[in-house]
């Protein structure tokens, strides 16, 4: 546990099932390790990476931790399953999918994790709804803004489908 709680950020999404329903649960199960302080619209964005597959729902979550990183990504991947998520191809279709995109403005490079996360900055379906909620959170790499990272990527401008 950290002596003092961690400002995070979460990317949250779902392309099978009830979508909406899947992030909903992940945003009320994450209560016992995460303080969810703001939380962004839900967004339908196409699949990246494999684009032969249904529409993402996509939502970004602020909120602080005492997790150390490791023990928050375990936390994260325990939720998934108990949730329902089973392995499957990378970047295919997933039931739920919770990512950490950054954890203060810590730098870390294990073979588990990373940290920020490595795609953040080319990911429109993640910095669309992480502007809504923190928009000026700085990569500690980069230096650049979550807005101005979105600036930087080409935009499909994702429909707004509700709220988590």
């Amino acid at each position: 546990m950290n002596p003092k709680p961690e400002t995070i950020a979460l990317a949250l999404g779902s392309n099978m099932g009830d979508r909406m329903a899947a992030l909903r649960a992940a945003a009320t199960a994450l209560t016992p390790f995460v303080s969810v302080t703001a939380a962004s619209p839900v967004y339908e964005t196409a699949a990246v990476y494999i684009a032969n597959q249904p529409a993402f729902l996509n939502a970004a979550l602020t909120g602080t931790t005492e997790l150390e990183p490791l023990a928050l990504l375990t936390a994260l991947k325990k939720l998934e399953t108990e949730l329902g998520r089973r392995p499957g191809l990378r970047y295919g279709p997933r039931l739920l999918d919770i990512d950490i995109i950054f954890y203060g403005d810590h730098i870390l490079a294990t073979p588990e994790l990373a940290l920020p996360h490595p795609r953040v900055a080319e990911r429109e379906f993640v910095l669309w709804p992480l502007a809504d909620v923190a928009p000026e959170w700085k990569h500690p790499e980069t230096g650049r803004t979550v807005a101005e990272m979105l600036s930087l990527v080409p935009t499909s401008h994702p429909v707004c489908v509700g709220s988590l």
